[in-house]
């Protein structure tokens, strides 16, 4: 597997967002007979099709054809739906929207912009991508490193200015009309026309954005008083927790069963959480949130797509991360690469309906019913747990394959993980932890 250097990673992620803006741009320029500038920010960006690039050929460089196609599909498609509800949540504004075409959900994703997706993640990491390189390796390394810094640092600084004076354009109005200080009412006024300015461009670049009231602050006003209403981040917190406990558990009794040993399924050295169960958990909620009382078969068919391409991103992320591959399906029938195979993604369907149908609808109230300060106080608890464990695991996988490569410790925390955590220990908690180096 292809490691790509953090340099790489960013030139893939500017490249990418650069031809996504001209090609947005141009397109609205056609239909509209004027220049607009379609980007997300000022300069000339769309990030989403930078974020995009970069998980596909992080994700899916082993693909090639249809599979490279479909799995691009899906992943750019969850991009651009989270990005939508994104910009929605953040700013009230509905960008763009796909209401009137066949094959949509909730006016942000459509089967036909889902295919252009596919067809341009086929193109990007069969054949953009080792173009890019090359054209790299002709300027100096140097050169493209500082050059690539200067624009991150750029683009940092162009999103977060984008976002403060779109969130307080109304309030700088308001606060300039009752202004009595004579620096005060210059700065306000500066604000007010870079704002009125940005406001302007996003309004010609997308004609049809409509104001919303997202249903998260709705929610959150009705039910300020009870713990984690709704689909709140206190709920999402504890509902990981929930969803990684489960797993572990689940897992452990199906290798009991068809296996017929007693086996550690954990993510982590304490305790037993499966992280990958948890993150299904916390990522299908918030996702499918809207859909929760949707029919048994529409729960299915995405809980078997986007289990899918989870399990097999968490795959490649992991082998990537870890030097090891944690689970190896080779041995069942249409599988991809070992990594997924269609029964599994069917589990990961029949997991979706039971989740929203039975177990979420439970978990929910039980959650809510916890009082308001105990329960934040246990949720940060738990985060505060949870972060330490992760962190500590991470180290602990790190260092397990460095010894298997006969890499002495450097340091003392490596010489405490050699003790507490040596290579008979990491076999107990991952058994089936397949080093690929």
């Amino acid at each position: 597997m292809e490691h790509l250097a953090w340099y790489e990673l960013l030139l893939l992620f500017f490249a990418a967002s650069f031809l996504g803006w001209v090609l947005e741009t141009a397109a609205a320029d056609i239909k509209q007979k004027k220049f607009v500038n379609r980007g997300l920010v000022t300069g000339p960006f769309c990030v989403m099709y930078g974020i995009t690039t970069v998980l596909l050929t992080v994700g899916l460089g082993e693909l090639r054809g249809v599979w490279l196609f479909l799995f691009s599909a899906i992943y750019a498609t969850v991009v651009e739906w989270i990005g939508g509800h994104l910009i929605e949540r953040l700013f009230h504004q509905r960008w763009w929207d796909y209401s009137g075409k066949k094959w949509n959900l909730d006016g942000y994703i459509c089967l036909s912009a889902s295919a252009f997706w596919g067809a341009l993640g086929l193109v990007m990491v069969t054949w953009g991508n080792d173009l890019l390189f090359r054209v790299m390796g002709l300027l100096p390394l140097l050169l493209v490193k500082i050059l690539l810094l200067v624009l991150a640092g750029l683009l940092v600084v162009d999103i977060l200015a984008s976002y403060i004076l779109l969130r307080g354009y109304g309030k700088n109005i308001r606060q300039w009309e009752e202004a009595d200080n004579r620096i005060r009412k210059i700065t306000l006024r500066l604000q007010h026309w870079i704002g009125a300015v940005i406001v302007r461009r996003i309004r010609k670049a997308y004609p049809k954005a409509a104001e919303t009231k997202t249903e998260a602050k709705a929610v959150q006003s009705e039910t300020s008083t009870v713990f984690a209403a709704g689909c709140s981040f206190y709920k999402i917190v504890l509902l990981f927790i929930v969803g990684s406990l489960l797993g572990d558990l689940t897992e452990t009794i199906f290798c009991r069963v068809t296996a017929g040993v007693w086996m550690s399924r954990s993510s982590l050295v304490w305790g037993p959480f499966s992280v990958v169960w948890g993150m299904a958990i916390a990522l299908v909620t918030l996702l499918l949130y809207k859909y929760k009382d949707s029919s048994d078969a529409f729960l299915f068919g995405v809980g078997t797509f986007l289990g899918g391409a989870y399990e097999y991103l968490c795959s490649v992320l992991s082998e990537l991360v870890f030097g090891k591959v944690f689970w190896d399906y080779s041995d069942i029938p249409f599988n991809l690469g070992g990594r997924i195979n269609l029964l599994y993604c069917f589990f990961w369907g029949i997991a979706a309906v039971v989740w929203f149908k039975i177990l979420y609808p439970r978990f929910s109230d039980w959650i809510e019913k916890i009082p308001m300060k105990p329960g934040k106080i246990i949720t940060w608890v738990l985060i505060v747990f949870m972060v330490c464990n992760m962190l500590l695991s991470v180290a602990a996988l790190i260092r397990y394959d460095e010894r298997g490569k006969g890499a002495a410790p450097e340091n003392t925390l490596e010489e405490w993980l050699d003790e507490h955590y040596d290579d008979a220990r990491m076999q107990q908690i991952y058994p089936n932890a397949i080093s690929t180096s």
